[in-house]
């Protein structure tokens, strides 16, 4: 039951996450943004992530796995916002809550992944990650369907919303199952320092969700405005590379047990690297989906092997703190990565943007091979 808890919860958040890759242009119609505006809106789910995660953290280490479902509940609630956004400002403030509260629910739903995975000796990280990128392309596709019979963001978001509300009463755990808080230990401080490990980690995580988010959120701009796609095909942007994503870290979980961690990034960044590059030269459409589902496979391996070697390796009575710690770092991503595709693009293009993070996939694999990973 502690297992389907957990990928119940990560699911919970792809449904959501790909609805709205899926709905980001009407939303971006809306709430009357231009591509800087929307870059920026995207930088304040960034930032409204990296507030929290930490915070969230050094919770659960403090108060044990009751925070998971408060988490979800907020993120519930949050995700109701963008949707109802009719302005700039209503969408800038609307997308800092939501980056809050998503970054508080992944947290807490990896901590969990991360204890239950040391405490049954099973791995889980993979799967669960499969299955938020699994649960993405159900929203994507939901909402894209629902768009089509012309339902607004409103609504896309709203189904999406409401199911993870729904969530937050079933990821609970009974009060005898949520074990006891290690004691005759320090807890965890908010403002203690970070191990050095764990901020080379979160660096390379940052480039790695860089790329990542850089094709969940705006891929299906790239095929809606670039190669005239119809808002039902643009959809599909994001629902392929979370496909490949759920593929590959099912694949990523196999792999594991006869490769090295190092081996999967530096090889997930190539493959990211040479799919983007396909993606944002492509003349068709289906050329396009492509270079996506290879840039997806790619990323596929990161935030697992990434966040597991953090878990793994850290103190028991700070684990959920340093796992807010370099998820923390790894979103500074998705804070940066938007914004930087919204700003370049509004400077040149948006391929000319997008070009430049296939670049940016081919650096992360040279880090990936040279950089000391923890034991």
């Amino acid at each position: 039951m502690r297992r389907a808890r957990i990928l119940l919860g990560f699911s919970a958040l792809g449904v959501f996450w790909g609805a709205w890759g899926a709905a980001l242009p009407a939303i971006q119609r809306r709430a009357a943004v231009d591509d800087g505006q929307l870059g920026l809106a995207l930088v304040l789910v960034g930032f409204g992530a990296l507030v929290s995660m930490r915070g969230t953290g050094v919770l659960i280490d403090r108060l044990g796995p009751r925070v998971t479902a408060l988490s979800v509940a907020a993120f519930g609630v949050a995700g109701f916002l963008p949707g109802l956004a009719g302005s700039p400002a209503q969408l800038y403030v609307a997308a800092l809550l939501l980056g809050a509260a998503s970054g508080a629910m992944d947290v807490a739903i990896n901590a969990d992944a991360v204890r239950e995975e040391i405490r049954s000796g099973r791995p889980l990280l993979n799967l669960a990650h499969a299955s938020f990128s699994g649960a993405v392309v159900l929203g994507a596709v939901g909402a894209g369907i629902l768009q089509a019979a012309g339902a607004g963001p409103p609504v896309a978001l709203g189904v999406a919303a409401a199911a993870v509300l729904v969530t937050a009463a079933a990821v609970r755990e009974p009060s005898r199952l949520q074990g006891e808080l290690e004691t005759g230990v320090s807890p965890p401080r908010l403002l203690q320092r970070v191990p050095v490990w764990v901020l080379v980690l979160g660096g390379l995580g940052a480039l790695a969700f860089w790329i990542e988010s850089a094709w969940q959120n705006w891929s299906s701009v790239h095929l809606e405005r670039t190669l005239d796609a119809s808002p039902a095909v643009s959809s599909l942007g994001p629902a392929a590379f979370a496909a490949s994503m759920t593929v590959g870290r099912l694949v990523a979980q196999r792999l594991l047990e006869r490769s090295s961690e190092r081996r999967l990034l530096v090889l997930g960044a190539l493959l990211a690297g040479v799919g983007s590059a396909v993606a944002v030269a492509a003349p068709t459409v289906g050329l396009a989906l492509a270079g996506i589902l290879a840039a997806g496979a790619g990323c596929s391996v990161f935030a697992p092997i990434i966040i597991g070697l953090v878990g793994k390796t850290a103190p028991v009575r700070e684990r959920a703190t340093l796992i807010g710690s370099v998820t923390t770092l790894m979103y500074l991503g998705f804070l940066v990565g938007p914004a930087a595709v919204g700003g370049v693009a509004q400077l040149t293009s948006l391929q000319a943007s997008l070009a430049a993070v296939a670049g940016l996939a081919f650096l992360l694999a040279l880090l990936f091979s040279v950089v000391r990973l923890p034991r």
